[in-house]
């Protein structure tokens, strides 16, 4: 789905979501530094600064509603981090084990192949490869 700016309001309806002033503000900040990888407690911080009030658990259920609805894409790095990504298409990502950062992997560099059947009934819908890095020596 493409990220209006311009009228966000739009882009949340069409996401089946509706314009409130808090996930409208929190699409601006989201989606307007381009592609980008963020954590729910650094969407607090710069909402904070933006003069944003809104609590951390509404930007969780925000983040998870823009996730649900095709806005944003989770990223788990362990079971005490999520990042949620801008760039919904698929690619894969580094984790900066050095500085808690995700970004992401250059194009082509992983190609996943030889997928087990999933079970009846089921379908693959993804497959997020996160590659963990450090500087050497540690």
């Amino acid at each position: 789905m493409v990220k209006k700016l311009e009228n966000l309001d739009e882009t949340l309806r069409e996401a089946k979501l509706r314009p409130t002033r808090q996930r409208v503000d929190l699409a601006r900040l989201l989606f307007s530094k381009g592609d980008r990888h963020v954590c729910a407690e650094t969407l607090f911080d710069e909402a904070r600064d933006a003069g944003v009030n809104v609590s951390l658990a509404t930007i969780y259920n925000t983040l998870h509603q823009f996730t649900d609805s095709g806005l944003l894409r989770a990223i788990t790095v362990d079971s005490s981090r999520t990042y949620f990504d801008t760039n919904t298409g698929d690619h894969h990502h580094f984790y900066l084990e050095d500085s808690n950062e995700l970004i992401d992997m250059p194009h082509g560099y992983v190609k996943v192949d030889n997928l087990p059947q999933p079970p009846e009934g089921l379908e693959i819908s993804s497959v997020d490869v996160v590659v963990r890095v450090r500087s050497a020596g540690n």
